[in-house]
Formats: C-alpha cells, structure tokens, sequence
C-alpha cells in the first residue's frame, strides 16, 4: 500500500490549503517558510511534475511557469488508501469495526448523520 510520500504530501497539503492555483514558486516559498534545511527549486518542481503525471495535479501555463490545482480532494485521498486496503484482500466487516473503534463519540454520531443523509438521498 502506497500514500504519498513526505514531500509529496506537503506539496499537496499547500496546494489543497491554497484558494488558487499555485506556482512551483509559491509552493517552494511556502514549504520553505518553517524549514531549516531549504528545498531547492527543482526538488519541488519535480515533485509537482510527478504529481501531475500520477493525476493528482492539475496545471495551466501562465506565462513562463505553470499553476497547478489539485484534481482530488483530501477525502478522495484517504478514500483511495481505503481502497489500497481493500485491494489487500483485508476483511471488510473486521477493518470498519477495527475503524470505527477508533472514533469518539462526535465522530460516532456524525457518521450515524452521514450515512442516514446519504440512506434519505437514495430513496428520493
């Protein structure tokens, strides 16, 4: 089972916080702000390249440089590490009991919410 990797994951972290599209210049600044040791440009920009080829990034140039989107969103994210698990061959059943054990109560109660919302929608 594979997630994004550390730089991966921070790269989409600013992206999915951004509310534009962004620069590799920006992401850089951005991801550079609380670092000690500095990214490079090309680190960056190369990361972003491979996001954008696996899908998960989108980009339109804007004059020289490109401004990428994020094509998914955080839950679509974790959704496809769920669905990695499932690929395993894992017990459904045994897994979400294991899950949600895991929840608190507000948790508890607004999964109980979402799913009589989504049982409400199919029926209409």
């Amino acid at each position: 089972m594979r997630g994004f990797g550390e730089l991966e994951q921070a790269i989409m972290d600013a992206v999915w916080d951004a509310h534009a599209p962004l620069t590799v210049r920006e992401v850089l600044e951005q991801l550079n702000a609380d670092r000690p040791q500095p990214l490079a440009y090309n680190t960056v920009q190369t990361v972003m390249e491979i996001l954008h080829r696996k899908g998960w990034l989108s980009r339109a140039k804007d004059g020289r440089a490109f401004r990428y989107q994020a094509t998914k969103n955080r839950e679509e994210y974790a959704a496809s590490l769920i669905d990695q698990v499932w690929e395993t061959g894992a017990d459904r059943t045994a897994t979400l009991v294991k899950l949600f054990d895991e929840l608190d109560e507000t948790e508890v109660d607004e999964l109980r919410a979402a799913l009589a919302a989504r049982r409400e929608g199919s029926r209409s």
